[in-house]
């Protein structure tokens, strides 16, 4: 279920470094068009915010203007509250956000001298507006989460919210499956791994002796894409970002023109070079290579579970006892092979919750049957391993009732409290708050009237 409108427009916060330098030559004239409290909103706010919003595709129900301006209101309220509330941000809390959001315009854009000349501003001023622009967002959430406060509802409260609802307004449940998975994930060959640490140890020793450069080998042969477009470099980081393994050794090191020996981790074989280091945080590049499972060793599992399949629909054994004593899984062989659901702490998934290569199979299934053997693609190491499934529920699409889809049902009311909450508290403020717009501002029609007083 959407929430509506929860945080109201936090993403005008970042507007001003998601507007390209190509955008930002044709503003006009700057002036202050609205004051709230004692914070302006600039006119230059509004246009660099509508711009961006259109380069993402959005809709407004009202003049843009407008829209984007209550928006920006509102987020003054916000901080003008904050303030008086003493609501503070920590530097590491910023910090954090701040290097996760810079490598993440880096990896879409393609390096940090792209971004310079994306926005058409120096690296150091990119970064500047970027930590004050979360600094805000952050502590416009903590004051929406300290007005909303703990909200708690009961199945009655739930059950009463639902009787009066119109049927043309009762949320809509997509079809959801339970699926139950044996694995057999197959052994790598020795000989496989040593001849990824062999040609690991050739890089390394070709970029100690200045024949090839780390960041070219990184971009040639790594199999972490998304850092081999950058040359490996991951950015930088606090030491809880990596793997244990990885942090070990990663921040162990000291010279940025040596390399280390190379690390085993759940994703494969790495080696790394250092580029910076400030006070906690390094940045460093890293070239992953992953041992292959052989055809052969692939065949060999599929043909195994096709014969656990057969043997289970011959009623033999269970699917639940075979998950239980042969599966690989460690996620779901303690719980009978049922497939968990990590963003609802549930068994039920929707279909496009699924992983790929198991929705594309269970679609077409019937309850309680049981597939052929397949190849699963592991979406955080990109290993692979071999598959059976059985589905073993199918609730179909329904208007949600408060029997099956109480959880649901009482996030909705949840969210709807939420918004109530919000909504009367900036009604409330907008009375105590010294509010000036401007002529052109004040022939708008907004959501909160109070701001023409």
């Amino acid at each position: 279920m959407k929430r509506k409108n929860v945080w109201i427009g936090l993403c005008l916060l970042m507007c001003t470094l998601c507007t390209p330098r190509t955008w930002a030559q044709n503003n006009v004239i700057d002036e202050v068009v609205w004051v709230v409290g004692d914070e302006p909103i600039l006119k230059s706010d509004i246009e660099e915010a509508k711009m961006n919003a259109q380069y993402e595709g959005r809709k407004f129900d009202r003049d843009p203007n407008c829209e984007i301006a209550e928006e920006l209101a509102i987020q003054k309220l916000y901080l003008n509250q904050a303030k008086l509330d003493s609501i503070e941000v920590k530097d590491h809390e910023v910090l954090v956000r701040l290097d996760a959001m810079t490598n993440r315009y880096i990896q879409m854009i393609g390096s940090k001298e792209k971004m310079v000349e994306y926005f058409g501003k120096p690296w150091s001023q990119i970064r500047a507006e970027m930590r004050e622009n979360i600094r805000n967002s952050i502590i416009v959430q903590r004051m929406q989460q300290k007005i909303i406060g703990d909200i708690k509802v009961t199945p009655a409260e739930v059950r009463r919210y639902f009787e009066k609802l119109p049927q043309d307004s009762v949320p809509y449940v997509p079809t959801r499956v339970e699926v139950e998975i044996i694995a057999n994930k197959p052994k790598i060959p020795q000989a496989e791994i040593d001849a990824v640490k062999e040609r690991l140890r050739d890089f390394s020793d070709r970029i100690t002796k200045g024949e090839s450069d780390f960041s070219t080998l990184a971009l040639l042969y790594s199999e972490d894409k998304g850092s081999a477009a950058r040359g490996g470099e991951l950015g930088f980081s606090s030491r809880e970002k990596f793997v244990p393994a990885f942090s070990q050794v990663a921040f162990n090191l000291r010279d940025p023109k040596k390399v280390s020996k190379i690390v085993k981790t759940e994703f494969g074989y790495h080696i790394i070079q250092l580029i910076e280091r400030r006070g906690d945080r390094i940045n460093c590049r890293h070239i992953l290579l992953r041992p292959k499972v052989p055809a052969d060793r692939i065949t060999e599992a599929t043909q195994r579970l096709d014969s656990i399949a057969g043997e289970i629909r011959a009623d033999k054994f269970t699917f639940e006892k075979a998950a239980m004593f042969l599966s690989s899984d460690e996620a779901t062989r303690n719980n009978n092979g049922l497939l968990p659901n990590p963003r609802t702490n549930t068994s039920k998934f929707e279909m496009q919750e699924l992983p790929q290569e198991i929705a594309s199979v269970v679609k077409d299934m019937k309850v309680n049957e049981i597939s052929d053997a397949f190849v699963r693609k592991n979406q955080r190491d990109g290993s692979e391993d071999v598959v059976i499934v059985k589905l073993k529920s199918r609730i179909k699409g329904h208007k949600a009732v408060i029997t099956e889809d109480y959880q649901r049902l009482k996030a909705v009311v949840e969210d709807k409290l939420r918004d109530e909450a919000l909504d009367k508290w900036i009604r409330e403020k907008q009375k105590k708050t010294y509010i000036r717009i401007n002529e052109n501002g004040k022939k708008c029609a907004f959501k909160y009237p109070g701001w023409i007083k």
